[in-house]
This record gives structure tokens, sequence and C-alpha cells, in this order.
């Protein structure tokens, strides 16, 4: 039974982007496509746009189709905002999502790129990308992942938080997370592990009532500094591993490197299991 075997690339796209004319080559496509939405929604104040101000042409990469380099040439719409109160007059409609207002990406391919540099890296994921047609970077992915963890919202920081160093880079570069005891999430990455940077977070976070850290000086006098009143608890680990050293310092001191056994006082214990050897081989030769 015969089938209609072309495909209908509008229905990949938002309704509100009717598709003009397609351009392809052996190696890239090139959608140009029409904006015929009439309003669109204030992301500043939520208001509702239907004052047009302006139109402009975006270019912006999307996901490849059947290995080929796409991009979308989009004639958009700026509309402008006529509430008073709101800061920014005019903006450029994103599509319910589709695109932002900043980036060269569609937004679908921006969340590929970023879930494939958490799964890899940031120069692999680039590597990968380049491979399926994907024009992009190392330098680039980076500075998306930097993008959408600045958008990230706030998260909420109760009143018992446990603090830690790690390392971005191994006797280098050094930072402090903070977590949240209650959700076990983490709440704050912060640069460096002197103390400053945790001081400076703590002064916007006044109601932490009991800090858990590890021994360095540098948090507990932050946290003393900051926050008098907070009670410090020494986490569970390092009193262990403070223990241990103690009891291994007391036992070197105390016990002798070497145990020196006398020759003569052998002697005695050498003979009696010599004898015992030979009552036993002639009990068996009789």
């Amino acid at each position: 039974m015969p089938t209609n075997s072309s495909l209908d690339l509008q229905r990949f796209y938002p309704d509100e982007l009717d598709m003009v004319s397609i351009e392809e080559d052996p190696d890239e496509i090139r959608l140009h496509m029409l904006s015929r939405s009439k309003s669109f929604c204030c992301p500043k104040c939520g208001e509702e746009l239907r004052k047009l101000h302006a139109t402009h042409h975006r270019t912006v990469q999307d996901l490849p189709i059947l290995g080929k380099r796409v991009f979308l040439d989009i004639r958009v719409h700026d509309f402008q905002c006529q509430n008073p109160i709101c800061e920014i007059g005019a903006f450029s409609e994103t599509f319910h999502g589709f695109l932002n207002h900043y980036s060269r990406m569609t937004e679908r391919l921006i969340d590929f790129v970023t879930i494939l540099a958490l799964e890899t890296s940031c120069e692999a994921s680039a590597r990968i990308m380049q491979a399926m047609h994907v024009k992009i970077s190392g330098d680039t992915v980076i500075r998306m992942l930097l993008k959408r963890y600045q958008t990230q919202s706030h998260i909420p920081c109760g009143s018992h938080i446990g603090v830690d160093d790690f390392a971005f880079k191994k006797r280098h570069t050094y930072g402090t997370i903070i977590v949240d005891e209650n959700s076990h999430i983490p709440v704050a990455v912060l640069e460096g592990r002197d103390g400053s940077a945790l001081k400076a977070w703590l002064t916007q976070n006044k109601q932490v009532t009991t800090v858990t850290r590890d021994c360095a000086s540098a948090y507990a006098k932050a946290v003393e500094e900051i926050l008098p009143d907070c009670m410090q608890i020494a986490d569970r680990f390092h009193l262990h591993q403070n223990l241990l050293e103690a009891v291994k310092s007391v036992i070197n001191s105390t016990v002798p490197v070497d145990i020196k056994i006398p020759k003569d006082a052998a002697l005695p214990y050498a003979e009696t299991a010599v004898s015992d050897t030979l009552v036993e081989s002639s009990k068996k030769n009789v």
C-alpha cells in the first residue's frame, strides 16, 4: 500500500512560526521562517503585549536534521510594553520558550548540549556535537553551563548547614560547598576555602543556627565572626580521623619500633623444638 514519505517540517516548530522557504545543500539546511503572532506576554511584569515595536531577523542554530546542520532564519517581532512600572520597554518574542533573548541557538539544542556536557565534559560534548554537524566549541559549552547556573532559582536554606571544602583542580584551585542538612541539597558553591566567601554568604543568611564543619580554622573563625551565637559541630569523619592520629601518636611514643629478643632467651625454645622433632621421627621409624 503506498504511503506518503514526505516529511512535514512545520509540525516540529511552534505554531506561531510559518515556514516560508527551505534551502538545502549537502551539509546544511536553512529554514526561512516568519512570525505570525499578534501578542506576547511580558517576561518582566507579565502583561500581555499587543503593540508592535519593530521587526528584525534572527539566525539561530537548531538540532540537526538527517545529519545536516540546521539554521533558522526567523523574522521576529519586538513588542512594546506599555506598563509604566516595567523597567524595559520592548521585548523580542521567544515563542513560548523555543528561543531566548540572547543565544544563537534554540533552547532545545542548548538543553541537549548541557545534558551531554554534564554527562561527559565540555570539550568531549563539543567534539560529539561537531561530529553531529552542530557548530560549537568547548568554550561555548562552558558559557552555556554558567548561564544556566546563573539563571537557576534561589534554593532556600534552613537553619542547619554543613560546610566543607573540595578541589576544582587538586593542589591548585579549591572551593567551598554548603549543604542544607535537612534536605541534603547543596545550596551554594563558593570560591576559595579561606573563609572570606563563607563570611559573605553567612552575612546574607543570618537564619543559620548550627554549622557542621571540618576542623579547619578558617571556617571556624568565619562562623564565629559573623554568627557568634551559632553552634559549631565537628563532623564525625574528622573526629574519627583525629582520634586515630592521637592513638597512633601514643602508641608510637610508648611502644618501640624494633623489639629486640635476646639470643640466650631464644636458645632453650629452639633446643626443645629440636628434641620434640627427633622423638616424633623415632616413633615413626619404630
